[in-house]
């Protein structure tokens, strides 16, 4: 049996019983990353000493019957997330060989469940992108079509769990990021309402859309997952105090009955895939034969997403990126004759384009004279945007929509027009504007064998629908 091609339930399953143990399940993990990572390219940093150790103390802890609802399942995580015994570089040459004095408490609860965790992941520097082409070690590839992104900017986390090369991953989804991935990859990816999962020890991009959350094989892994990394942290003040539901209990259900369904006219217009739309309509239909109430919804303030986006993403991240300067954290230029040089040598070298670019729009989005202009407007006008989805949320469980307009594209094929990938992340970007939850599951493939996902969202703390949906068209 290939032991890799478990999902994370069956292999629970499977270790409880004793059918296996958490050593062989590593050590077949292990083995398949060997076999086709040299294509892939997912992971920054491999630690199999240390992998091994774990399962064994796994197995340990199972055979005791002590181990937590993790144990000796092995996983792998964005390198965003704070790591003490790894490398945490966020896919950038500034913080090239950094190790963090603790761990994020995402990793924190992985760790207090027993999960054996294999490595750090590929990303699109400082999250910053929406291919994983900006990533500053390696571009991953496709694992259904070499050659083709992975989505970004938690490609190596999506690419990881469709390639078998661990049995699920942690991202993080600032305007799509675990979603989009998801869809292009053919995995489930969930982001999360913004304060259900803690953001302490995630490396801060945009800090008001920034959310941690999991890509797995199933929808049922996926309940399994947040029901381990939710939940309440006074390490992080934007973390909400709130019970952490059974999410499983949401896939026990069945059926849809009961259920509103919202289409936004908005996410079916020009630009649109014809296969993309014929897909995710066959995905709308499946809920509806599940018992769901389909029902047509208009999010007018769509259309200004991108711009509201990416005038509020880049200005936080200016603040947030003042921190690498050469002094506090970062690789230093030790060849600059003056302070002021050695900061703007030291950022010079150690961001790519793409972040710099940010952090300029960003810095002269907050600056004087322009301030109430760009940032003030942008925040009245996402203002707008959430009060549209509490209206259509008022009326309706779900909200079912594509994921991207296209399928996966080669890589460095919209390397020229930088517009065209920002106006991929148009159907995502709400969810983070809004602090909504949204996910992605996989819902069918284009003529030429790319992946294709149908993405839901729910208004805040409403996973359990996500999922009950997600489940229905997984079945």
């Amino acid at each position: 049996m290939n032991l890799y091609k478990l999902t994370l339930c069956q292999a629970k399953e499977k270790l409880a019983s004793g059918d296996i143990t958490a050593t062989a399940l590593t050590e077949s993990l292990l083995n398949r990353i060997d076999e086709v990572e040299g294509k892939i390219k997912s992971y920054l940093s491999l630690d199999k000493e240390q992998a091994m150790q774990s399962a064994e103390q796994a197995d340990i802890q199972l055979s005791k019957g002590t181990g937590g609802s993790l144990c000796g399942l092995p996983l792998a995580v964005k390198d965003v997330l704070c790591t003490s015994n790894m490398p945490t570089t966020c896919g950038s040459k500034i913080l090239e060989g950094f190790t963090p004095p603790y761990n994020a408490t995402a990793i924190e609860k992985l760790n207090e469940a027993g999960a054996v965790i294999l490595g750090k992941l590929a990303m699109d520097e400082f999250a910053m992108g929406s291919t994983n082409e900006n990533c500053a070690y390696q571009i991953p590839e496709n694992p259904w079509k070499q050659g083709y992104i992975t989505g970004g900017s938690s490609g190596g986390s999506a690419a990881s769990v469709a390639a078998c090369e661990c049995l699920a991953s942690l991202g993080s989804d600032t305007g799509g990021s675990i979603r989009q991935p998801a869809s292009l990859c053919s995995v489930v990816g969930l982001k999360p309402t913004y304060g259900r999962v803690s953001r302490y020890g995630l490396v801060a991009f945009a800090s008001s859309l920034d959310q941690v959350g999991p890509l797995t094989r199933d929808v049922a892994d996926s309940s399994l997952m947040m029901e381990v990394i939710s939940g309440y942290d006074t390490r992080d003040s934007t973390s909400i105090n709130r019970p952490v539901p059974d999410y499983s209990a949401a896939l026990q259900d069945g059926g849809m009955q009961g259920m509103r369904v919202g289409v936004p006219a908005e996410y079916f217009t020009e630009g649109l895939d014809p296969e993309v739309e014929k897909t995710v309509r066959n995905g709308i239909e499946m809920l509806a034969d599940a018992g769901a109430e389909i029902v047509d919804v208009s999010l007018p303030h769509t259309e200004y997403c991108v711009a509201v986006y990416y005038l509020i993403a880049p200005a936080e991240a200016s603040s947030n990126l003042a921190r690498y300067d050469g002094v506090r954290y970062g690789v230093r230029n030790t060849d600059a004759d003056s302070l002021i040089d050695m900061y703007k040598e030291s950022r010079s070298d150690g961001f790519g384009d793409e972040v710099k670019q940010r952090i300029l729009i960003g810095t002269y989005a907050l600056s004087a004279g322009y301030y109430d202009a760009y940032y003030k407007k942008a925040s009245q006008v996402r203002t707008l945007i959430k009060d549209d989805f509490s209206k259509v949320f008022n009326d309706c469980d779900l909200i079912v929509s594509p994921v991207l307009p296209t399928p996966a594209w080669k890589i460095g094929a919209k390397a020229e027009d930088p517009l065209a990938v920002y106006l991929s992340d148009i159907l995502t970007i709400s969810a983070n504007l809004t602090g909504t939850p949204g996910m992605s599951v996989p819902c069918g493939f284009s003529q030429s064998g790319l992946p294709i996902g149908i993405q839901l969202q729910a208004t805040h703390f409403n996973e359990e629908a996500l999922l009950r949906g997600g489940w229905n068209v997984e079945q």
